[in-house]
């Protein structure tokens, strides 16, 4: 959503116990203020300390002339596919979606609640992390499951990381010197959460998480794709319930499962010392990824170019290395020299002979979130 409408948002992104802020400028590159409050058991509370940091008279902030509060809600369902601005009714809209997001749309909604009733005269709006996904057709968002059944519990793939690829899908090609409607390209979100998005001129026709966020890439402590009999055989031979299992699945698994660490640096670093389970760990992550890059160039037809962004992507040369590794054959060649270390602003990593560019591009959620509150208030 490539969009100049100029203003100052308010980016609120409230979790079970935690409430991160950032107040964008659309004019400037960098925020006029950020930061997080931690440990929140009342969002009320959170939102004012917020406030309170903002109008202290070195924050560089002047609150009155905030444009819109945008905030990060998780899910949107099949009910919501763009911004929309809050307001009851809205609001009661998306309790009715707790169930698709048990743990994250109550605190969204407690952080919009005490967030109305903090800016009360200034317009609210819903950046939902699905609604990117929403241009994905019918037959690349349904499960081969009963249709009746499907239906009843609004089972489907949804998606998510939606704010990211939303933004990805305009920088990727202003950095490239390219036309958004003209570009393919298949992005990689790689972080604790990572997940993969096939791109077609600006619009997700594929993307790997689901129904929840814990299907596609290996993560941090999540499964990714898995048998789904998996669950039965646990329930049946190890008597575990539905509630450990979930636990397992998404809290025990993926990297921290096969090697005992979450955070890549803590198993690029044990695979160097010679652990197997961490060389096997990194060889299953990058596998993964290389077999969704294969999957979403098929479905593409054409690639122009391959993104790298999130903590893991923008950081982590040889994740990024060994993601693309014996590609060469399709056009995918990462030089050595470029693709070397960290990357804090968008750079080429590929070589001049690969018919496919490969970038790193950081993403910027926050800056999305304003950018597409403002669009819906102008």
């Amino acid at each position: 959503m490539a969009v100049n409408y100029i203003g100052i948002a308010l980016v609120l992104n409230c979790g079970s116990s935690s409430v991160k802020y950032q107040v964008v400028d659309t004019t400037q590159d960098e925020p006029l203020a950020s930061g997080l409050v931690e440990r929140v058991e009342d969002h009320g509370l959170a939102i004012r300390e917020v406030i309170e940091r903002l109008s202290q008279p070195d924050s560089g902030v002047d609150l009155s002339q905030i444009t819109a509060v945008g905030h990060r809600v998780l899910h949107g369902g099949e009910e919501f596919s763009a911004p929309t601005i809050i307001d009851d009714e809205v609001e009661r809209k998306i309790a009715l979606l707790a169930p698709l997001g048990p743990l994250h749309i109550p605190a969204n909604l407690a952080g919009i609640s005490a967030a109305r009733e903090a800016f009360p005269s200034t317009p609210h709006v819903a950046i939902f992390d699905t609604a990117f996904f929403q241009t994905i057709s019918e037959a690349g968002y349904t499960y081969a499951l009963d249709r009746h059944v499907a239906k009843e519990h609004a089972i489907r793939k949804y998606g998510f990381h939606g704010t990211s690829y939303a933004y990805l899908a305009h920088e990727a090609p202003r950095v490239m010197g390219k036309n958004p409607d003209e570009l393919n390209m298949i992005a990689l979100h790689l972080g604790n959460g990572a997940s993969a998005t096939a791109i077609r001129g600006g619009r997700a026709i594929d993307t790997s998480m689901g129904l929840t966020p814990l299907s596609g890439l290996v993560m941090g402590s999540r499964t990714g794709d898995i048998d789904p009999a998996i669950v039965f055989h646990l329930h049946r031979s190890a008597g575990m319930s539905i509630d450990e299992i979930d636990h397992l699945f998404n809290r025990q698994s993926g990297m921290l499962g096969l090697t005992g660490y979450s955070d890549m640096r803590d198993v690029e670093k044990a695979a160097a010392e010679g652990s197997h389970d961490a060389q096997l760990g990194l060889e299953i992550y990058c596998r993964r990824i290389r077999g969704y890059v294969g999957q979403y160039y098929a479905q593409l037809g054409h690639v122009d170019a391959i993104v790298f962004t999130a903590g893991v992507g923008e950081n982590d040369d040889l994740v990024r290395a060994q993601s693309l590794a014996g590609l060469e054959e399709l056009g995918i060649e990462v030089d050595a020299e470029r693709n070397a270390g960290r990357k804090k602003q968008a750079t080429l990593i590929s070589t001049d002979s690969s018919r496919i560019q490969v970038w790193v591009v950081p993403t910027n959620e926050e800056r999305e979130i304003a950018l597409q509150s403002i669009a819906a208030v102008s």
